[in-house]
This record gives C-alpha cells, sequence and structure tokens, in this order.
C-alpha cells in the first residue's frame, strides 16, 4: 500500500513537472552564405525569430554553391543565398517552393592601401578588374562556387578576362569570406567582398575599400523553402512560418537597423504580401504635398540609399 502510495505520488509530480517545463522550441536547418554569416546578422536575427516563432534555427555556413547542393539533398528546410541566376535554376528545377527577395548589400574592390595597379582610379567595375589583370598585382579569390566567386567570375568576363590564363598572382583559396580576407590581409592583396563582411573583418591590416558603387556590384540575398514534394522530410510549415516572418516589419527593423560603427550593412527590400496596400499614386503624392514645408524639408536617410536594379546590370566593358 504505501509502495503504491509513493509511485502515484512520484508520477504526479512527474507529470506537474512535464506540464510545467516550457515547450521546447522546434528546429530547422537553414543553410546561408558565410558572408551572411560573417556580417553579424545572424546574432541579431536567431534570437529574435527564436523568440517571435518559437523555431531554434540552425544554420549551416557555406558558400553558395554548396547551400544549393543542399537544399538539393533535402539535407536542410531552407537556404538564404545570394546568386540569383543560381537561385532561379534551382527553383525552376523543382528543388524549391519559391524565391523571396529579403535584403541587399553590394560588392566593394579591397586592395593595399597604395593601390599600385589604380583601382581607385576606375570608372567602372569592369575597368578596375583590367587594372588588376594587366597590373598582376596578388590577388584572392573566394574560389568556391560561393555567390562571392561567381559574382567575382562574372566581373572577369566583363573585362574580358580569364582567371583560368592568369599567373601564380591569382591565387583562388577556397574558403569563405572570413578566411580569403584574411589570407588578402597577410598578402597585402587585392579581394572582393561583399560589403558587411568587410565591415565586420577585424583584420585589416594596410587593406582598405578602394571601388564601389558601380551598379553591377550590386548583391541581392533571397529565401528560398525547399520542395517537400521531393523531400516530404523537410519541416515545410516552419520553413513557410519562416519566410512570412523575414518579410515582415519585424524583420525589417532589425535588418534596417543593424549597423557598425553608424553605417548599415544591409537594406530590407522584402515585400510582405500581407502587407497594407500602399495608397494610390495620386492619394500619396497630395499627403505628401500637404505634409511637407517648402522651407524645412530634409532629405531623409532613406532617400540617399542605392536604389534596387530592375534586373541585373551588365558591366560595361573598358574601352580597347
Amino acid at each position: 500500500m504505501i509502495t503504491s502510495r509513493i509511485s502515484a505520488t512520484v508520477s504526479a509530480i512527474c507529470v506537474s513537472a512535464a506540464l510545467a517545463a516550457p515547450a521546447m522550441a522546434e528546429e530547422m536547418k537553414m543553410a546561408v552564405t558565410t558572408s551572411f554569416h560573417n556580417s553579424g546578422l545572424s546574432e541579431v536575427l536567431l534570437p529574435a525569430i527564436k523568440t517571435d516563432l518559437d523555431i531554434d534555427l540552425q544554420l549551416l555556413v557555406v558558400g553558395t554553391g554548396q547551400a544549393l547542393k543542399l537544399g538539393e539533398s533535402g539535407d536542410v528546410d531552407a537556404i538564404l543565398v545570394h546568386s540569383r541566376s543560381a537561385e532561379e535554376a534551382f527553383v525552376d528545377a523543382g528543388h524549391g517552393t519559391e524565391r523571396t527577395e529579403i535584403m541587399y548589400n553590394d560588392f566593394v574592390l579591397i586592395g593595399p592601401e597604395q593601390d599600385p595597379v589604380g583601382v581607385a582610379l576606375s570608372k567602372d567595375a569592369a575597368e578596375a578588374m583590367s587594372r588588376m589583370a594587366l597590373g598582376e598585382h596578388s590577388f584572392v579569390s573566394r574560389g568556391d562556387d560561393s555567390g562571392t566567386h561567381k559574382k567575382e567570375l562574372a566581373l572577369w568576363a566583363s573585362a574580358e578576362e580569364n582567371p583560368e590564363k592568369f599567373g601564380s598572382w591569382y591565387r583562388a583559396v577556397g574558403a569563405g569570406m572570413g578566411s580569403a580576407l584574411n589570407t588578402a590581409a597577410g598578402m597585402d592583396a587585392y579581394i572582393m567582398s561583399d560589403r558587411a563582411s568587410w565591415l565586420n573583418f577585424g583584420n585589416k591590416g594596410d587593406l582598405k575599400l578602394l571601388f564601389s558603387g558601380d551598379p553591377v556590384l550590386f548583391n541581392q540575398y533571397a529565401y528560398i523553402p525547399v520542395n517537400p514534394q521531393k523531400h516530404p522530410h523537410v519541416k515545410a510549415e516552419l520553413a513557410t512560418r519562416l519566410k512570412d516572418w523575414l518579410v515582415s516589419d519585424r524583420a525589417r527593423e532589425l535588418i534596417d537597423g543593424y549597423k557598425l560603427n553608424g553605417e548599415q550593412l544591409f537594406t530590407f527590400n522584402a515585400v510582405d504580401p500581407n502587407a497594407e496596400p500602399a495608397p494610390e499614386q495620386g492619394e500619396a503624392a497630395e499627403e505628401e504635398v500637404e505634409a511637407q514645408d517648402p522651407d524645412t524639408t530634409e532629405v531623409s536617410p532613406e532617400q540617399t540609399q542605392p536604389l534596387e536594379p530592375e534586373t541585373e546590370v551588365e558591366a560595361s566593358k573598358p574601352a580597347k
């Protein structure tokens, strides 16, 4: 009798403890680029995602090419990458359900402060690449099929240069953005980086940002859930919830608000299908005119942000 009472009491305590314990967050896997991770933005977004969605988001940090392969094989539930043509091919092949643009920044050209080949004097990115090819000063390439590497190869092509024919001055390291930047710093070499990774990089040495601003250097990040029809085990419902969060005002606030030394690292440009529709153009114009005092109106910081191109811009070729 005593034993039965003790067992009943223990069982009751265990049930009460189980009911009182907080529910475990649901786990989800997402492959992301090294440039996104190196920027530090994930340290801001992941805690908010766990708080808002009760999702414990596990990141697999790889290059875009490897992230797409992980999605194709169903090893992750979603991907966040930055190579539009590869992303569209991924979705067209049925590996992903949809491509949703989330945010952007830009690529920049980094090099030795003394700039021996004159990259900073270039009128566009194609000329900058031509100067580096002609000068044959050390250049570090990611060489890892990442989105950054794909963009670098496209820029060489726009300058009618072929890296396969370059000499020993061109070093493909097959590594992520942070490791590649470290190598460039050690070699006092040129390198192409996304702006966020460069700003968050702590071992700059004698390197400095030499060239930016060409529209061809625009760097869009997009989110793609893995197709559950190909991989029934993926967590499609969690991936959809995360997508809805990534296009929300909550994500906009965190992404646009993420700054380093006062400089904004990413610009949110997702479209939330659940958001209130914008007023008609005529109504918006009338409201703006009524709200403005022509003697005191100032340009807001948002108006100085670079515009997102509607299509990918081809780099102009330097004159021969």
